[in-house]
């Protein structure tokens, strides 16, 4: 006896071959793009190292690591790498000591204090800073905060690590605010709860609950921020000058290490020439930097991570 399919069944069976493919085609693009972005990754690693193994083949690592001058540009040619290290470490604290307590206390504010009304207009508003250009911050600081400085710090240079330092932390204050505030607003308020339920006071639990549940994401957010500012160009290119010493005094000019590849990638130095590869030298010790930071993210975020059920 011979079956015979109803239109309904064959339109099903078609469908449902319709829906195959794709999920097949979503799942190749998928990959496609992942492998797009694991290669971009790779690529930029594999620029970096190579170009950087042809400078140590003329620079001595001991040398890169020892001298305490930064000249590659000049004749008597020095490469100390540590004297671009410590300005790009002092700029980068100025920044955070100013991100930190401003980015945390707001994320409080806006997570424990403000009203979700408020919340909803103050939390964008302060976002607002991050899209702000970063040449934009670099010029507010030349042109307003170093003559400000200028008035009550002696011996303040035009070009300078305080006024960049500073404004870099402005311009940080949003990522430290708004990742912070988004992790201590995920504690669960249960444990807020508990906590008034004991007797505690608003300062009690803020302090001894709320922050100790949230220690993970506000962390990840500072070493993102640290991250950001080690990795800042045009506020310290423009404010703080190109004048490579090891010092620290952040009254006087510096050279950070992307100042210093700014610097160098504006075009007047020979691709082939020993002072060209020094960007790559200087881009792999920026990279090794901000890859230490990150790795020790994932371990604390891994490590002290609380998991609420």
């Amino acid at each position: 006896m011979m079956q015979h399919r109803s239109p309904d069944s064959e339109l099903w069976q078609s469908n449902l071959r319709l829906q195959q493919w794709i999920e097949q085609f979503i799942k190749l693009l998928a990959a496609l793009f992942a492998f797009v972005s694991i290669a971009t990754t790779l690529g930029i690693v594999g620029t970096l190292i190579f170009e950087t193994i042809e400078f140590f083949r003329q620079v001595s690592i001991w040398r890169f690591l020892t001298d305490t001058q930064w000249t590659p540009l000049f004749t008597n040619a020095q490469f100390g790498i540590i004297v671009l290290i410590s300005a790009t470490v002092m700029t980068s604290t100025i920044a955070l000591c100013v991100a930190l307590p401003i980015g945390l206390l707001s994320a409080i504010c806006l997570s424990e204090y403000a009203s979700t009304k408020v919340r909803r207009w103050l939390k964008p508003i302060l976002e607002l800073l991050a899209g702000v250009p970063s040449v934009v911050y670099g010029y507010f600081a030349l042109l307003f905060v170093t003559p400000l400085l200028q008035q009550f710090v002696s011996g303040l240079e035009s070009f300078n690590a305080l006024s960049a330092g500073l404004v870099m932390g402005i311009a940080i204050t949003p990522l430290v605010a708004s990742l912070s505030e988004d992790a201590i607003y995920a504690v669960p308020q249960s444990l807020r709860e508990g906590a008034y339920a004991l007797g505690a006071t608003k300062r009690e639990v803020i302090l001894g609950v709320v922050l100790p549940a949230a220690l993970s994401g506000i962390v990840s957010a500072c070493i993102l921020a640290v991250s950001r500012a080690i990795g800042e160009t045009m506020i310290v290119t423009i404010a703080a000058g190109q004048n490579p010493r090891l010092t620290l005094d952040p009254r006087v000019p510096i050279a950070t290490m992307t100042a210093f590849i700014a610097q160098v990638s504006l075009g007047d130095t020979p691709v082939t020439s020993l002072a060209y590869k020094t960007i790559f030298a200087v881009g792999t010790t920026l990279f090794l930097m901000t890859l230490a930071l990150n790795v020790f993210s994932f371990w604390f975020v891994r490590r002290f991570r609380e998991i609420y059920e």
